[in-house]
């Protein structure tokens, strides 16, 4: 593989629309180094005799729990989750905000 420079640091950065100081890149140069470093070493692994897989169980269950029907919750108990409430009812942001202008 081809040495990783500064330079495609530099456009790396403005790729990804982030501002780097001259110490940033130099830090994350040091640090893509090292990762495709590793990567060409995981290259090296021989993997002639591996088949091919595309998941890790052999038997996939499903591991959600059972949906178990349990008492509710008193509106008390609700509202004392909730982080604002007025008259016994969530608060919650405006989605929508109404302008009475060219009415």
């Amino acid at each position: 593989m081809e040495e990783f420079n500064e330079e495609q640091i530099t456009k790396l950065a403005q790729l990804c629309r982030i501002c780097c100081s001259e110490e940033e890149k130099r830090a994350l140069h040091q640090h893509l180094a090292k990762i495709l470093l590793y990567i060409d070493l995981l290259q090296e692994a021989d993997t002639d005799q591996v088949k091919p897989c595309c998941r890790v169980l052999e038997t996939p269950s499903n591991v959600m729990r059972e949906d178990l029907v349990e008492k509710p919750l008193s509106r008390e108990e609700f509202l004392a989750n909730a982080p604002s409430h007025v008259g016994g009812m969530v608060r919650v942001p405006p989605v929508i905000k109404f302008s009475n202008k060219g009415s």
